[in-house]
């Protein structure tokens, strides 16, 4: 048990793909001008990562090293091509919102990279825990962005347009900067103040 919450707090926060690793940035700035459009491209990426990282661990002892990464292309294309399906037939106002950004979801870095660092190296449950956590970590932070868009743009028409999209993510960055700082700090005081005492 705690081996899975430590691993949710590493894909929320220590190596959330846009947060920490800054992938999959195109849709993350282009798409989160609303809450609703960060949730449906983050329920989307999530499905997607979740289901390719299964898939890619349980064929990788049959692909080829020269070839995997074509692979793991083509198994992440046919995923996004059965989500944007599902996206026209049952949500199609969300559909026309997102527009181009459900089928670039397999060029998303960040699906093809958790392919190649984790799930093709590791059992299908692992990996299907990791797609879950990275996956939840985007979802979340697409749409945190989305929200705090949406808010601002009632008093600052320029947080629903592009410069928006970078000023939100550049707090979101420094915020995450400035907590970790926080906490490192208050873990140095300790053994210094324990040191003290002890004298």
């Amino acid at each position: 048990m705690t081996t899975l919450i430590e691993r949710f707090r590493t894909g929320l926060w220590y190596e959330n793909p846009g947060l920490v690793q800054l992938l999959g940035l195109c849709p993350l700035l282009a798409v989160t001008s609303t809450f609703v459009n960060g949730l449906g491209l983050g329920v989307a990426t999530l499905s997607v990562m979740v289901v390719s990282n299964a898939l890619v661990s349980a064929t990788r002892r049959w692909i080829r090293d020269e070839i995997r990464i074509p692979i793991y292309v083509l198994i992440i294309a046919s995923l996004v091509t059965c989500t944007e399906l599902i996206f026209k037939a049952w949500f199609p106002a969300l559909d026309r919102s997102l527009g181009i950004f459900i089928p670039l979801i397999v060029t998303n870095c960040a699906i093809v990279a958790r392919a190649e660092v984790y799930a093709s190296r590791n059992p299908v449950g692992s990996s299907i825990v990791d797609g879950v956590v990275m996956g939840t970590g985007f979802a979340l932070l697409l749409m945190a962005i989305g929200a705090f868009r949406e808010l601002v743009s009632l008093v600052w028409l320029l947080a629903v347009l592009p410069p928006g999209a970078f000023f939100s993510l550049a707090l979101a960055i420094a915020a995450k900067n400035t907590i970790d700082g926080r906490r490192k700090n208050r873990r140095d005081a300790l053994p210094r103040r324990s040191r003290l005492a002890n004298r």
